[in-house]
């Protein structure tokens, strides 16, 4: 079972953390299920940008982005060669490391 490594991110988890998930699983609904308060304003369906987080190792192991990802990568806040979208990854084998942003594009958090 793939790992994922969170970055410490001072509003999603400030200390880091380690989740252990299914081969397959997506990452964004990883992220939830282990308490993790990712934005996915669209729902996970690529229609945002909210869910943008840079995969800073294991990357290499992961489908390519597809166009619609890509497409919606154009709009997210502080982009990179590692920015992803949370909702269009798949894990595979390979343990990956997460980044979070600082910054959001959704405006409208409610907490």
């Amino acid at each position: 079972m793939p790992r994922i490594h969170l970055l410490p991110h001072p509003d999603l988890c400030p200390e880091g953390r380690d989740l252990e998930v299914k081969r397959g699983a997506s990452l964004c609904e990883s992220l939830l299920t282990h308490g993790v308060a990712i934005e996915h304003a669209c729902e996970m369906v690529s229609a945002c940008a909210t869910c943008h987080v840079y995969v800073r190792e294991g990357g290499a192991s992961l489908a390519e982005p597809d166009d619609e990802e890509g497409d919606q990568l154009d709009h997210a806040w502080g982009l990179e060669a590692q920015s992803r979208l949370a909702c269009c990854v798949r894990l595979k084998d390979t343990d990956i490391t997460v980044e979070f942003p600082r910054h959001t594009r959704n405006h409208a958090r409610e907490h």
